[in-house]
């Protein structure tokens, strides 16, 4: 069903109270007035701006004097049995007492009445007396079939007031219209608008300014964040057989995996010491599999109003299956959900969301393929460990000595030297215990130093700097020892 049919669906189950969280006010109204049309139910709006008026007509006269929240709301309570009553931004307005209590009377009389209030809010707000008897309704984000229609609105709109040139292939078109899903209504036609304004035109050109420009409104929003990904699985050193599992499943996301009785991967976990190439692995799985990678800042969900951290975890997966097929990483979840074997840190909060989290990775049918990584085992709930979240856990563990050999040649060869002119095995050894991100340190080290001293870097210099920076497996010797030891017959070595 479209939001237009499951939000009737609503209306004739009686629901006293409908709560739509959403930017898309214009939207949200289009929905209540289409079902009070279908319905034959009269329709009243009320805002702070303009009091009581008339929803079914455009223009309608506001009633005189219901402008403040009690006064709209006591004029709501007397309309017609059967009306879908609309307030606006109400949730702002509803630390008054006296407003509140008339609210409450309300919403329990509209029993008798059936009458429906809908409360359209841009945040979540609602104090908890109301949100008892509140029945949410989200607002979908649109489908490809509905982004050609806003596509074309859009164009006929703007090249009524100024001619404008269309000369986009179907090819092309298709490609805009699968870049804008997982946009709300009014940011496609947004960014439709400032495309085609820059220059009076839209063409294939025009792909990698709504591509750009998705970025930036994604972005924007905090949730979610675009990752640049020019890697491919040739720059990172080792890793033979978690290379070997991606690679057997790159093309496990199309129609052919499908027929043959394949579901598309889901994700995996990857735990192992700092710096070893975790984060580097989802950027490289991107590239290889040829998907946009998103970036979930955990850190971002948290909000300081009730219910809106669980609200916004929700907004982001919801957005990443609209936007499938695509990656999702999640770094260092550990750190996210710290407190979620406990209760008393935030009330419970954590455990809520990443009980949420728990739900998405088990029951999700998008195809979002997760790469989560972590570096604190013992910080880990142990639900997350279970077969069902993941495909496969994998633990990156310190490069040996050929895998080291491997990284420097990346980063040299990174760096315009050769490295056959470098003498790998002795560098190689002196770097035992380091791990890449180390490694690619030292040489960048090494080069400041011959820089400084206008000389060419050399095998001597890079192992100065390798001996003279301890690396974390040094420093932190006992947590790294204990992280292979628990490791050890629990997951599958990367490499």
């Amino acid at each position: 069903m479209d939001d237009f049919e499951r939000f009737e669906e609503l209306v004739n189950g009686r629901y006293r109270c409908i709560s739509i969280v959403t930017h898309e006010e214009r939207y949200a109204l289009e929905i209540v007035r289409q079902a009070a049309l279908g319905l034959k139910r009269d329709m009243w709006i009320w805002s702070a701006s303009q009091g009581v008026r008339e929803g079914l007509l455009a223009g309608s006269p506001s009633i005189a004097e219901t402008d403040s929240p009690a006064a709209g709301l006591a004029n709501l309570a007397g309309t017609k049995p059967g009306s879908i009553c609309v307030t606006l931004d109400l949730a702002d307005h509803l630390k008054s007492g006296k407003a509140l209590r008339i609210l409450r009377d309300m919403i329990d009389s509209f029993g008798n009445t059936g009458i429906t209030l809908v409360m359209i809010d841009s945040s979540d707000y609602l104090p908890e007396a109301i949100k008892a008897y509140a029945r949410p309704f989200e607002i979908s984000f649109p489908d490809e079939k509905e982004l050609y229609e806003i596509i074309r609105a859009t164009l006929q709109r703007i090249h009524s007031k100024t001619p404008i040139e269309v000369g986009i292939s179907q090819k092309g078109l298709d490609t805009i219209v699968r870049n804008l899903r997982g946009l709300t209504r009014r940011q496609a036609v947004r960014i439709i608008t400032d495309t085609v304004l820059a220059d009076r035109h839209l063409d294939d050109d025009d792909i990698n300014v709504v591509i750009a420009s998705k970025r930036r409104m994604i972005q924007r929003g905090g949730l979610l964040e675009f990752i640049k990904t020019p890697l491919d699985l040739t720059e990172i050193g080792g890793m033979k057989h978690l290379k070997r599992w991606l690679n057997q499943r790159k093309d496990a996301f199309g129609s052919e995996a499908v027929e043959f009785g394949l579901q598309a991967p889901r994700g995996v976990l990857m735990l192992g010491v700092q710096g070893a190439g975790k984060s580097l692995c989802a950027k490289a799985i991107a590239t290889a599999w040829h998907q946009p990678l998103l970036r979930l800042d955990p850190g971002s969900l948290y909000a300081s109003f009730i219910g809106e951290s669980e609200r916004n975890l929700r907004d982001a997966l919801r957005q990443t299956e609209t936007m499938s097929p695509v990656i999702l990483w999640i770094d260092e979840i550990e750190k996210a959900f710290a407190s979620a074997a406990s209760r008393s840190a935030d009330g419970g909060l954590s455990q809520r969301m990443f009980g949420t989290l728990l739900t998405w990775l088990q029951e999700r049918e998008a195809p979002v393929f997760v790469v989560a990584t972590a570096n604190d085992i013992g910080a880990l709930p142990p639900e997350l460990l279970r077969k069902g979240r993941f495909d496969e856990i994998f633990f990156v563990d310190l490069p040996d000595s050929d895998v080291r050999k491997e990284i420097f040649s990346i980063h040299l060869k990174k760096r315009n030297r050769q490295p056959e002119n470098f003498d790998l095995d002795a560098i190689a050894d002196a770097a035992q215990g380091h791990s890449g991100s180390e490694i690619e340190q030292a040489v960048i080290s090494a080069l400041h130093e011959a820089f400084s001293d206008k000389a060419e870097l050399d095998t001597a210099r890079i192992i100065t700097a390798l001996e003279t920076s301890p690396p974390l497996s040094v420093t932190m010797a006992e947590s790294v020892q204990c992280l292979r030891i628990w490791a050890k017959g629990r997951c599958v070595p990367a490499d």
